[in-house]
């Protein structure tokens, strides 16, 4: 089996904002169970301008996620509840914006969307704009696995996807606590979210669209404080070769109540597929950036699509440049936002089933 794991991007960015890793022994080899791989895992802290003086804050949280994850790896544990292990510590980050400490929206609301693709069943999970969930990946995770139980009574199908207060309570009545709106902000997003309104505020009393333009753009190249975060994200291979992604976001800073993103929407935040047809690889995606240029591109599917190609490197270069940073889709947008980290792996020959080869490309 051998994996790879890619990074790309519209925009150039800053260094310390995806951490991928295997586990890996003091001799150099992957740790082994039972002379089987365990895996591999890649997270990322979105594709947002992240603050150089927290960077350590970031790595760190990208690791702990990786430690999480490969120890449900060497537990046995399957992909999809692997990747979900991964999200939960990025979410309960206040670094991040996903779960606790996202951006707040125009009413000074927390609202979250989250989603996660099993490449074995090829079920999918999301939520949208829900609100007073600290972990709303495991929400995702939830109407997936339950989906996979069958239809309901009289015949009734299972929701894979679910908003607003209708996923509030769905999780709540499927076992997953609350948790009051005053603990998901932290001083951090609260902070952001007044000096966004006083921006905002001001914005709204200029008279002109091209002065009101150039100040806008002007706020957003001395602050960058709306930008500063974004959507989190992980893919995983697991000991039998199932892939796994997921992907969590608190939006865009100051968006209007009831918007969902990419991170909720299929096709557009993740993607995962186990080998089967004429698919030779198992493909996993996770994306980051602009939710709206997300959607509009469906980029996360155009990624695993890419990765069947025999040059993965090249095709997923060609994909971010003809497929969203030059699609049509988006033409008219002053500029278009986005990142994806994937996972690529196939089961070579029966001989080399045991050992997991990794290889990043930046």
């Amino acid at each position: 089996m051998e994996a790879v794991g890619s990074l790309a991007s519209g925009d150039p960015q800053p260094p310390g904002t995806a951490e991928g890793t295997a586990p890996i022994d003091r001799s150099g080899k992957e740790a082994a169970s039972e002379g089987s791989s365990v895996g591999f895992v890649l997270v990322h802290a979105g594709a947002g301008y992240h603050s150089e003086s927290k960077a350590k804050e970031y790595k760190q949280v990208c690791k702990k996620a990786c430690q999480k994850a490969i120890e449900k790896l060497q537990a046995g544990a399957l992909a999809v509840d692997v990747v979900t292990a991964a999200l939960v510590e990025l979410e309960d980050s206040p670094f991040t914006n996903a779960g606790m400490g996202s951006n707040l929206n125009l009413s000074g609301d927390i609202e979250c969307d989250a989603s996660t693709m099993d490449g074995k069943s090829l079920n999918f999970g999301a939520v949208g704009a829900l609100r007073g969930i600290k972990n709303p990946i495991l929400v995702a995770n939830k109407l997936l696995s339950e989906a996979q139980k069958g239809k309901l009574s009289a015949g009734r199908i299972p929701p894979c996807f679910l908003v607003g207060k209708g996923a509030y309570k769905w999780a709540v009545d499927h076992g997953i606590v609350p948790c009051p709106p005053d603990v998901m902000a932290t001083k951090f997003s609260l902070s952001a979210f007044r000096k966004n309104r006083r921006k905002l505020e001001l914005a709204e009393k200029v008279e002109t669209e091209m002065i009101q333009t150039k100040k806008r753009r002007e706020v957003s190249e001395n602050t960058n404080v709306t930008a500063s975060l974004d959507t989190v994200g992980a893919v995983v291979v697991d000991h039998e070769g199932n892939v796994a992604a997921a992907v969590s976001s608190g939006g865009l800073a100051m968006k209007h109540p009831g918007r969902v993103g990419q991170a909720a929407v299929y096709g557009c935040g993740c993607w995962a597929e186990n080998t089967s047809g004429s698919n030779v690889y198992s493909t996993a995606v996770s994306t980051s950036g602009c939710g709206e240029h997300l959607i509009r591109t469906m980029l996360a599917r155009e990624c695993s699509v890419a990765l069947q190609s025999e040059d993965a490197h090249q095709a997923l270069l060609e994909t971010m440049q003809k497929k969203f940073v030059r699609s049509p889709f988006l033409a008219h947008e002053d500029s278009v936002l986005g990142g994806v980290i994937v996972l690529r792996c196939c089961r070579c020959s029966l001989e080399s089933e045991s050992s997991l080869n990794t290889r990043a490309l930046l």
